[in-house]
């Protein structure tokens, strides 16, 4: 008889998500759905609301990379109001951005991923978290809690608060730098360069002992999209948009965030609020591409800073020019925190960026704004459109973790074939399926907008689980 094994919830992400996955009557995984089961509905009750309002309202969506929609929401707003912010104001953006990459990407790596890479896929579940991490590994834990202080720290020195700061606003940031702030965040650099060197040495060291999850962890070809520089270099806050194929040619670029829809479509799924984007020229579903660290190193030719071209040079040299495997995020994500840390120290080091401007004044003077940055966890989307007043008629969120929805399905699906024996099932196995969905380190909360009518089904089933009946809507 066939069966489903339904995980509830994934643990260790942002935000709620189950997967069920289906068994034939062999026992054997014929299915799999990754069900993103909140909705937050961001886009249709911002409407009325003045577009200089957006980025505090856009930054609650997430407490744990509001600073990424405040930069994406701005953006979108400067757009609007059709100015050119000062140097010194997009310079401390980038810093600001510079720093929540530190902060989440050790986040993720230390508090979310690190109980499976370190404690063992297969070990006992009620030691496999965080707290288990601290009684076994001490020193990975402090570093980690260091690392994401330093970032968290950063982050509320620059902008006041840690969460949801209101330093960054339309046409540029509300306050200047101050020498002493440029000080202590260069002091703490060192140290912040220190865990992250160190933690890419113990990982590197462990690469060996997962051949299977490197092999089966979404180890397919797709295409990879991120932001980077006209040579190609890696880049957070602004840049081209870089669509680059399996084969590593890059296939379409565009430089105006506007022009995003034309090589951008979304699609409804009928078992998810989330929604799946797709590379359009090639269709849906054909066009699965991937964002984030894994998809950005794809994308980009070098980062741009020494050491974390050092790296990414040993990290191509194991793997391949094109990355395919899901389970390298983990590896990605630590060479972009570097490459970060590295960046902060250069951008602290130009002395334009203690310049007093840093703030374009400037009413509507276009009714229509998109802002794309790459957040920590991939591009990161704001679409407005308002009208003579100033208010919001119409907005559009495409968030990292929708980006990735098609790719994290089919990851799904070959870890569960590839894990999961309906005939003699292993905690181990289905942990291997939730990791699979943290090696995207999804932000769940982020992704879940309307646009449009979604697909709604109603399904009636027996007590043996057979469908009776369904009622699709949308």
């Amino acid at each position: 008889m066939s069966r489903t094994i339904t995980i509830n919830h994934v643990t260790r992400i942002e935000g709620h998500a189950k997967i069920d996955i289906h068994l034939n009557d062999q026992g054997k995984v014929a299915s799999t759905q990754f069900h993103v089961t909140q909705y937050r509905g961001f886009e249709k009750f911002v409407e009325g609301r003045p577009y200089y309002e957006m980025p505090a309202i856009t930054a609650r969506i997430c407490g744990i990379c509001p600073v990424s929609h405040l930069l994406a929401s701005v953006k979108a707003c400067d757009a609007i109001m059709a100015v050119t912010i000062p140097e010194a104001g997009r310079l401390l953006r980038e810093l600001l951005h510079c720093a929540q990459f530190v902060q989440s990407h050790g986040l993720s790596f230390f508090h979310l991923s690190a109980p499976d890479l370190l404690l063992g896929f297969d070990s006992d579940p009620k030691l496999r978290n965080v707290v288990g991490l601290i009684e076994k590994y001490p020193e990975a834990a402090r570093d980690g809690i260091a690392l994401r202080k330093f970032g968290q720290q950063a982050i509320e020195r620059l902008a006041g608060e840690r969460i949801h700061p209101s330093w960054t606003v339309p046409g540029g940031v509300n306050q200047p730098l101050s020498t002493e702030t440029r000080d202590w965040i260069l002091s703490g650099l060192p140290l912040a360069r220190s865990i992250i060197r160190r933690t890419l040495k113990t990982f590197k060291a462990m690469l060996d002992g997962f051949p299977e999850e490197a092999d089966s962890f979404g180890n397919m070809p797709t295409m990879h999209a991120g932001l980077s520089d006209y040579e190609g270099r890696l880049q957070i806050y602004d840049g081209i948009m870089r669509f680059r194929d399996a084969d590593g040619k890059v296939v379409a670029s565009f430089a105006k965030p506007t022009e995003y829809s034309k090589y951008i479509g979304e699609a409804s799924l009928p078992d998810s609020y989330l929604k799946a984007p797709y590379f359009k020229p090639l269709g849906y579903p054909e066009g699965t591409y991937r964002v984030g660290p894994l998809g950005r190193l794809n994308a980009a030719e070098s980062c741009g800073t020494p050491e974390a071209d050092q790296e990414l040079a040993e990290y191509r040299q194991r793997l391949g020019r094109i990355v395919h495997s899901s389970f390298f995020y983990h590896y990605a994500r630590l060479i972009e925190a570097l490459y970060a840390s590295e960046r902060m120290e250069e951008l602290l080091n130009m002395p334009e960026i203690l310049d007093t401007h840093v703030r374009a004044e400037a009413a509507v003077n276009c009714h229509e704004g998109v802002g794309i940055i790459e957040a920590p966890r991939g591009t990161l989307i704001h679409h407005y459109k308002v009208d003579e007043k100033g208010a919001m008629t119409w907005a559009n969120l495409i968030v990292a973790t929708g980006h990735n929805n098609l790719a994290i399905n089919r990851s799904i699906q070959q870890v569960a074939e590839r894990f999961v024996d309906g005939n003699q099932l292993k905690e181990g196995a289905v942990n291997r399926v939730s990791a699979v969905v943290r090696a995207y380190d999804p932000c769940l909360s982020c992704s879940t907008h309307a646009f449009g009518q979604l697909p709604m089904q109603l399904r009636l089933l027996s007590a043996s689980g057979e469908t009776l009946d369904s009622v699709t809507a949308g």
